[in-house]
């Protein structure tokens, strides 16, 4: 039946339905004005104020929404495979954590700030650690710009590796517009996957006031079998949202924009599997469910001064996420002990900046952030009533056996400044500084409870009472950090064609407290004692780059060569005993490599995409007590390929009456690497159970189609050869399935209408 509603569905999205939005010039993210200006070049705001890439001495790609939609970009995963130096560590929905330039010790980082910060606008989304960071749409956006190298200057303390920007398309003021698509494909043989999206853009007083408003909503089948729950296709999702955006203009030098955004993901399983099972085939008790509600409020001035452009942005944010997962791997299923979490973010950010607009050689943005964020988290450990009833364990009120509440506030002031001088149109320098100040601290509420439950079952006794205790209120360590990042970097153009740079960049982590310092094993008390946390680590990069655009822009080619030197690492480790995170910091690591894009149409309708890294990052500073608490050695590789690219081979070319058809081959590859450091955190001499490697894959993904007017129609199928290499690693025992794998062969048929 699902096939036949494939096929039905196919059919009603080839003939009927409308499609996605009138696309900027490929790979611009431009408006009409600045293409008028800047023929054909691509225009970034990487750097805070508009300039072309071609000219940002520093590393960017960008994805325009056209280039989304060709190669059906519409998460993480996409931008990673197109992105160079890039891979996403993903072990299942609405659970991402990306790696750029080799700087991450495994994909999980419990407790941890990104090495990457994501931003939707100005709003950050991506300091929560382990926790789960929604997949935001990537429909209607202006575009996305993935800066590689830490960003500190401009971006803040959780760029340590780089910063990924979603930026939301703003209503046009004196032009109806509408658009809405359909995508409707069949994973294996009989998993549907159905997204749908629309805009529609009014200009209420022409000129002057103007709304957009994109929504949009995803039913996909799952492919992975939950032999705990005797669900099939048990990863299944659906997913729903939308914004709205209001711009004023009330003068030529004034413009006021008001956002609402709201996207609730509701993954109904984890796709982790387990490959001593099968190869899409997981465990647990219950579906661990990975979920996220991110709602965002914000405000954006801008007023033009003669001299500058002042700009303030106003946001409030709150994100719920569930945080439920079986954690019974940790004994080999030997009893039940799950963990049933709750999150709730609240965020406040201000960022205001002046960008300079007067004519001359001096360009500089000088701007002020604030970010305050508490994180407050319901911890619910659980057992089940059947095990308990066997075992005859009383004592307890429900099947919860330790509940308890904290939460952490963290708040960072910054100000920071950016500057360029032009001594001629061949040769400028640029220097930025950034100077914050950051403050961390955690809380357990009292009212909580703890019990013996898990000692009692480790030992496999029955017919006892379980002793319940309580937890008290306790107040965590206050952790303060000022840090002052800097760039500096000099460009030179040797030719109209070809700018060079050289660039030196700092960046910074915010430190962390352990919410559980001082806490000794229950099972066994000679195991590790939580530390109290880890203070900030911080990375120096060294980047020299060229950047080349020949005959009219038919070949292009950027190059960058770095060396980052990382130092104090923020590590995650597991006590092995009864699972507990904790944060700590070991010495330092070094990563260097090579970055390259190319492009080229050597012929009319012909175009090739190139691009990929080489990259090479090991531990190089290491004590015998880091080595023991972390499980590091000196010359472990970090959690990053040594290879990684993808290309894309497309041709387009006319069928008369002004339409036009294209074929495309995109295939993106990347090599293996370790998940985690290689030995047992306490027990140095002996390797992890955990420590394993990622299969090196090759995604191959076929494209055609057809540009009718107003009506594109695309056919593909991804993963062409069904590659199911394993992509992700966990590096904790407790769950039963730790390997994620590339999703299986897709077919299927985008239809994209635009009024």
């Amino acid at each position: 039946m699902k096939a036949q509603l494939f096929a039905s569905a196919s059919v009603v999205a080839l003939f009927m339905t409308p499609g996605i939005a009138a696309a900027q010039s490929t790979a611009t993210g431009q408006t009409a004005e600045e293409r008028q200006r800047d023929d054909n070049d691509i225009i970034v705001t990487a750097t805070r104020r508009t300039e072309r890439l071609q000219d940002v001495p520093l590393s960017v790609s960008a994805f325009a929404q056209d280039e989304l939609d060709e190669l059906g970009i519409v998460g993480y995963e996409g931008i990673a495979q197109n992105t160079p130096g890039v891979v996403v560590n993903r072990p299942t929905q609405n659970f991402n954590n990306f790696t750029a330039r080799g700087i991450n010790t495994n994909g999980y980082s419990a407790g941890l700030q990104s090495a990457v910060a994501i931003y939707v606008d100005e709003l950050p989304i991506s300091a929560n650690g382990n926790s789960t960071i929604l997949d935001p749409n990537l429909y209607d956006v202006e575009r996305v710009e993935f800066l590689r190298g830490p960003q500190g200057t401009l971006f803040g303390s959780n760029s340590l590796a780089g910063a990924m920007r979603i930026l939301t398309k703003s209503p046009n003021l004196s032009q109806f517009q509408a658009s809405a698509g359909i995508d409707i494909g069949l994973t294996g043989s009989d998993s549907v996957r159905q997204r749908y999206n629309a805009m529609i853009n009014v200009p209420i007083m022409k000129d002057e006031l103007g709304l957009r408003v994109t929504g949009y909503y995803r039913n996909e089948d799952g492919w992975v079998d939950n032999v705990g729950t005797g669900i099939k296709d048990s990863n299944s999702l659906e997913a729903y949202g939308g914004r709205a955006i209001l711009l004023m203009q009330p003068s030529d030098r004034m413009k006021v924009r008001l956002l609402v955004s709201h996207e609730n993901s509701k993954p109904a399983d984890s796709g982790l599997t387990n490959p001593a099972r099968g190869k899409f085939v997981r465990l647990s008790d219950r579906p661990d469910l990975f979920q996220g509600k991110l709602t965002n409020y914000n405000v954006t001035v801008n007023y033009e001064f003669d001299f500058a452009e002042l700009i303030s942005s106003t946001t409030l944010s709150d994100y719920d996420a569930s945080f439920y997962v079986d954690l019974a791997g940790t004994f080999g299923q030997a009893f039940p002990f799950a963990l049933d979490a709750y999150g709730y973010d609240d965020l406040f950010v201000q960022e205001t900046r002046l960008v300079s607009r007067h004519d001359g050689p001096f360009e500089w943005v000088a701007g002020f952030f604030y970010y305050d964020k508490r994180r407050t988290v319901d911890f619910a450990y659980r057992s089940t009533r059947e095990f308990l009833a066997a075992r005859n364990l009383t004592g307890l009120p429900d099947e919860y056996y330790q509940r308890f509440n904290s939460y952490t506030d963290q708040s960072e002031i910054a100000g920071f400044g950016e500057a360029t001088f032009r001594f001629s149109d061949r040769f400028w320098i640029t220097g930025g500084l950034r100077y914050g100040s950051t403050e961390v601290q955690s809380f357990t509420r009292g009212g909580g409870y703890n019990s013996n439950y898990l000692t009692l079952a480790f030992l496999g006794l029955s017919n006892f009472p379980i002793t319940v205790t309580p937890i008290n209120y306790a107040e965590g360590l206050k952790v303060k950090d000022d840090r002052l990042s800097w760039k500096g970097s000099v460009s030179w153009k040797p030719t109209d064609s070809l700018t060079t740079y050289a660039t030196v960049s700092t960046g910074f982590r915010t430190p962390v407290v352990n919410a559980r310092a001082g806490l000794v094993s229950t099972i066994n008390p000679n195991d590790i004692v939580i530390p109290d946390g880890a203070k900030s680590d911080s990375v120096t990069n060294y980047e020299v780059g060229l950047k080349g655009r020949w005959l009219g822009g038919d070949l292009t080619a950027n190059f960058a060569a770095y060396y980052i030197d990382w130092q104090d690492i923020q590590v995650q480790a597991n006590r092995v005993s009864d699972s507990i995170q904790f944060a700590t910091n070991i010495g330092g690591a070094e990563s260097y490599g090579l970055e390259f894009e190319i492009m080229a149409r050597p012929v009319a309708g012909l175009s090739l995409a190139l691009n990929g890294s080489f990259n090479r990052a090991k531990v190089t500073e290491l004590t015998p007590i880091e080595a023991a608490i972390s499980g590091a050695e000196l010359g472990t590789r970090l959690a990053s390929p040594k290879f990684q690219g993808s290309s894309t081979l497309r041709y387009d070319f006319g069928i008369g009456g002004g339409k036009t058809a294209f074929a495309a081959v995109n295939v993106s590859h990347a090599g293996s690497f370790p998940n985690q450091f290689p030995n047992v955190p306490g027990n140095p001499a002996a390797v992890s159970p955990t420590y394993d490697f990622t299969e090196a894959w090759t995604n191959v993904n076929l494209y055609a189609g057809v540009k009718l007017g107003s009506l594109d129609l695309t056919a593909y199928v991804e993963n062409l050869f069904d590659d199911k290499s394993i992509t992700y690693v966990h590096p904790e025992a407790f769950l039963d399935g730790r390997y994620a794998r590339l999703r299986p062969r897709t077919v299927g048929v985008r239809a994209n209408y635009r009024f």
